[in-house]
């Protein structure tokens, strides 16, 4: 599915009043979200904060972190009533190329195993599985591994 072409999107960074709205997204989408302290450590360097609003709604959100010239997706969530749009791909897209400007050459992220919508967007933009981590993320029956996953960005037509 693609973007509706007769909404607004504005992608920003996040400030802490928009961390309401980002729990609201958080707690729909995961069964293990993110806390607002959380939101509010990431606003701060070297993390970065941000927001995907359509119509004046955040719809989604993204936290990454860059030390040097490696960069991480720490978090990237749709709101669960607007998940299938594309909105996952656009904020996804949105957060490499603002990893780019700032001279990232490689980006890591985490997904559960047992995501496979996730895992299938990240492998369709070109993220490649290099690793696992063990019982790394808590689930209903214990924990669960991660795929760790990479994207190279050297090398790459812009």
């Amino acid at each position: 599915m693609s973007l509706k072409q007769h909404e607004m999107y504005l992608f920003r960074r996040m400030t802490e009043s928009d961390i309401p709205h980002v729990l609201l997204n958080e707690r729909g989408a995961y069964s293990h979200p993110w806390s607002a302290q959380h939101f509010k450590d990431a606003l701060s360097p070297p993390n970065e904060a941000w927001v995907l609003e359509c119509d004046g709604r955040v719809v989604g959100h993204a936290v990454i972190s860059r030390i040097l010239d490696e960069g991480q997706i720490l978090n990237l969530c749709v709101a669960s009533g607007r998940q299938g749009e594309g909105l996952g791909r656009e904020l996804l897209s949105r957060v490499m190329y603002q990893m780019g400007l700032n001279g990232v050459q490689c980006i890591f992220l985490e997904v559960r195993v047992s995501n496979s919508v996730a895992r299938t967007l990240y492998e369709s933009v070109g993220f490649e599985a290099v690793g696992v981590r063990k019982d790394y993320y808590p689930a209903a029956d214990g924990r669960e591994d991660a795929v760790v996953m990479q994207y190279q960005v050297s090398g790459r037509a812009s």
